[in-house]
């Protein structure tokens, strides 16, 4: 369950990433160079690609706290390394004490 969820983490990552670089910037620079003439408008598509980087970029902190959550639950259920260490100890042969 792990694994599948961080690969679609990795995944979303991908797409927001592009998804960001294909907004047009203030100066237009990094913008997809939509012009006039096609049948979308810019408005319309910049409100696009705002929202689906919105929803995309929600998925991803949800995505991110739950891959946190799972791997805490797993932690939890192992013992701490002085607890192990005397454990191991314990089923080691002792040396006798001399008196």
């Amino acid at each position: 369950m792990e694994s599948l969820l961080i690969f679609v983490n990795i995944a979303l990552a991908v797409i927001l990433v592009i998804v960001i670089l294909l907004q047009r910037s203030e100066g237009g620079a990094l913008g997809l160079g939509v012009s006039q003439d096609n049948f979308t408008s810019t408005r319309s598509v910049g409100t696009f690609l705002t929202k689906f980087t919105s929803i995309v970029a929600a998925l991803f902190i949800i995505c991110s706290i739950a891959i946190v959550a799972i791997s805490r639950d797993e932690f939890r259920e192992t013992q701490s390394v002085l607890e192990k260490e005397e454990e191991e100890n314990s089923n080691l042969p002792q040396i006798p004490k001399s008196n």
